[in-house]
């Protein structure tokens, strides 16, 4: 063994030359991240510039301002078409359209209401709902019409029940209410 070292030993450091570049240029380009210098602030420093970022998204009107397009309603058997448009033209007056009435007199505080906070009873009265008595009125087509209209707090009607809660708000029984949903109103 000592004589096959001693006679192919040139042969064994080249090969040995030879794996370190391979295993140096393979570890070499898998490696994707550079460091640069610190040359550029960072967009939370004092004084640097606003973010650009998502600026499109947060300078974009809601897509809830825009109109309504009409329904295209085919002429079906009977006149059934006349039927559904006017049934359309009645779906399309929606809370969207409606002009929302002044929070003063006549208004419940509708935060009261579990789950209901100040952005969403705001967004509630620009929705033009400003008591009790009209949340506890509401069917369940009602409660789908308001629920497309929260944006990202859609769901909240039903997982909160606010159709109950405000029934028993309307009618004054605080003490049902807070049976059922806790103190605090």
């Amino acid at each position: 063994m000592n004589q096959l070292l001693a006679e192919y030993w040139y042969l064994l450091a080249i090969a040995l030359v030879i794996g370190l570049v391979v295993a140096w240029y393979l570890f070499r380009s898998t490696r994707r991240t550079k460091v640069t210098g610190a040359s550029r602030g960072d967009v939370l420093d004092e004084g640097a510039q606003k973010a650009q970022r998502n600026s499109a998204l947060v300078d974009a009107p809601p897509a809830a301002a825009r109109d309504p397009q009409p329904v295209a309603t085919p002429t079906g058997l009977a006149g059934s078409g006349a039927a559904v448009a006017a049934s359309a033209e009645v779906g399309q007056v929606g809370v969207s359209s409606a002009t929302p009435k002044p929070v003063g007199a006549g208004t419940d505080d509708l935060t009261r209401i579990k789950g209901v906070g100040p952005k969403l009873a705001a967004r509630l009265h620009e929705l033009g709902i400003t008591s009790f008595s009209e949340i506890a009125s509401w069917n369940e087509a009602d409660i789908d019409r308001i629920d497309a209209e929260l944006g990202r707090f859609q769901g909240r009607i039903r997982r909160d029940d606010w159709v109950g809660q405000a029934g028993l708000l309307a009618t004054g029984d605080t003490a049902e209410f807070q049976n059922r949903y806790g103190a605090g109103a």
